[in-house]
């Protein structure tokens, strides 16, 4: 006797790793919108003005930033580089992408029934730019594309 499940007894999926998830009739939405909100809030960024672009692409931070050091708890709490030691530059940067984050709650991906898209992917790096260790940081962007 094998171990089967049957996946129509756990209803409508409406939440998955993070991720909130919307079945209707014209389609599926996926957005992060609880998440994000719960995270502002965690760090007490709901009153701090929202940005657009995450991080400024001059900025370049190391293991070695001049500036005093912050509460490693909160900072780990949203970041993993320079878990260490972190800095006020770090901090900042983090701060900055929330705010980002802030302005782009409402986003979301629409897969509409019926319509003929494919979801397609990039990606990029920077080869060896971190200035810590030498390795690479990468980032990702996903789009529907209509055939």
């Amino acid at each position: 006797m094998g171990s089967e499940f049957d996946m129509s007894l756990m209803g409508e999926l409406n939440f998955f790793l993070g991720l909130q998830i919307k079945q209707g009739p014209n389609g599926t939405m996926i957005h992060q919108q609880k998440y994000a909100n719960e995270l502002i809030k965690k760090f007490k960024m709901e009153e701090s003005k929202e940005i657009y672009i995450p991080i400024a692409t001059a900025t370049k931070l190391d293991i070695d930033e001049p500036g005093s050091s912050v509460i490693q708890k909160l900072y780990r709490g949203i970041c993993a580089h320079f878990q260490a030691n972190p800095k006020e530059s770090h901090l900042t940067a983090i701060k900055r992408m929330l705010r980002y984050l802030k302005s782009t709650t409402d986003l979301c991906l629409w897969y509409p029934k019926g319509s003929n898209f494919n979801l397609v992917g990039y990606a990029d790096a920077d080869y060896a730019g971190f200035l810590v260790d030498g390795k690479s940081t990468s980032g990702w962007h996903t789009s529907l594309v209509h055939v």
